[in-house]
């Protein structure tokens, strides 16, 4: 098959592009990353599967603070840039080490609701839930 000259200009240009990105990147190590710095990435150009398979791992294993005050960091800076797999994932794992966080069930109901309707039958537990626990009846774990 053969290519015109516009789309062998172009086909060149993202090779080249391609190789001046790899010329001109720091090397980094994702998985020796805070759960922030893999936050930000996720958020900016240097998204890839490597950087999101790292973020998950972190994630995973992270602690309730350290999850919230990445979240706190994150819908700060650009409340938007955090894909929602990700900022979904970290607010489950918080919301499963904080069961009785009120707080933080509000919040997290607040941003499912932001991206559903998708979500909005696990927001409106979420909202419910928290009235429960702030009205001091006991809340059973889902």
């Amino acid at each position: 098959m053969k290519t015109t000259g516009w789309l062998r200009a172009l086909l060149d240009r993202g090779t080249r592009d391609r190789r001046e990105e790899a010329a001109d990147a720091k090397p980094f190590a994702p998985e020796c990353m805070s759960l922030l710095e893999l936050a930000r990435l996720l958020a900016g150009r240097r998204y890839s599967e490597r950087v999101a398979s790292a973020y998950v791992e972190v994630v995973t294993f992270a602690s309730a603070d350290e999850i919230v005050a990445m979240l706190d960091v994150m819908l700060e800076e650009d409340w938007m840039g955090l894909p929602v797999w990700a900022r979904n994932l970290a607010f489950r794992l918080a919301c499963l080490q904080r069961p009785e966080d009120v707080e933080l069930l509000r919040v997290a109901a607040c941003d499912l609701h932001a991206f559903g309707p998708d979500w909005d039958a696990i927001a409106a537990e979420l909202h419910r839930r928290a009235d429960r626990l702030e009205a001091g009846q006991d809340v059973s774990l889902p």
